[in-house]
């Protein structure tokens, strides 16, 4: 009776024991991190507004005579844009992408060369990519030559006073040439002479083509509102080295 006494109580003893341990370790361990603390927050978005002017230069050349629909062009940001409340949304050194979306050569009796850009990103230097649709607002780095459209479209300006001065030469010339060899007749039929010289000289000159070497400065405009990640956008206007 002793044995199984002694038995019943040391089971009884270490059953106690045991739930004491228990309780005592679930009271002393941490409370769980509730669930909604484990969602991951949101981030800061920043936006580019509709219309905002981007100041960039070509990293290539480009002309008319020389590219074709579908090239890649590839420029930079030379100044930083910056919010109303001083917040940087586009630093300077931003690269720019974006294709050649048309592309023509100025004709040799009418039509002026042109050629359509259209841009697609921005890389910052961290490397954050922003898709965007941009096209030319300005091109004030561009000779001889101004956007004529909403679209963006750069034309070459008319050469209809060359041409005219050309005509106007040949028969200058002509008539100089046939004065001193026939008196006035002869300056007479020299400057028709030299006139149709001068004109089939105009018509077969090609109007002027669109020349943009690298480092040329267009006026980039955003065509809608454009969101970025404010963690990924750098707070200060300084260019970053690559």
């Amino acid at each position: 009776m002793k044995d199984a006494t002694g038995c019943t109580f040391m089971r009884t003893w270490l059953l106690t024991t045991c739930l004491a341990a228990i309780a005592a370790s679930a009271q002393s361990a941490p409370n769980p991190t509730p669930a909604a603390n484990n969602v991951p927050v949101p981030p800061i978005q920043l936006s580019i507004p509709e219309g905002t002017r981007v100041p960039i230069a070509l990293k290539q050349a480009i002309s008319t005579k020389g590219n074709q629909e579908g090239d890649a062009v590839y420029a930079e940001t030379t100044f930083p844009v910056v919010a109303p409340d001083g917040r940087v949304l586009i630093p300077a050194g931003t690269y720019v992408q974006g294709r050649i979306s048309h592309v023509k050569r100025g004709g040799r009796i009418k039509g002026k060369a042109e050629v359509l850009m259209h841009f697609t990103t921005l890389i910052y230097p961290s490397g954050y990519t922003v898709l965007l649709p941009g096209s030319v607002e300005r091109a004030p780095g561009v000779d001889k030559s101004s956007v004529r459209d909403e679209e963006g479209t750069i034309k070459s300006d008319s050469q209809t006073g060359e041409k005219v001065g050309a005509i106007a030469t040949g028969a200058g010339s002509g008539a100089v040439i046939g004065g001193v060899t026939n008196g006035g007749k002869g300056a007479l039929i020299g400057a028709g002479v030299g006139g149709a010289v001068g004109t089939a000289i105009a018509m077969l000159t090609r109007g002027n083509d669109i020349k943009m070497d690298a480092g040329t400065t267009l006026e980039m405009v955003i065509q809608r509102d454009v969101p970025v990640d404010a963690a990924q956008v750098p707070a200060n206007t300084g260019k970053s080295s690559r």
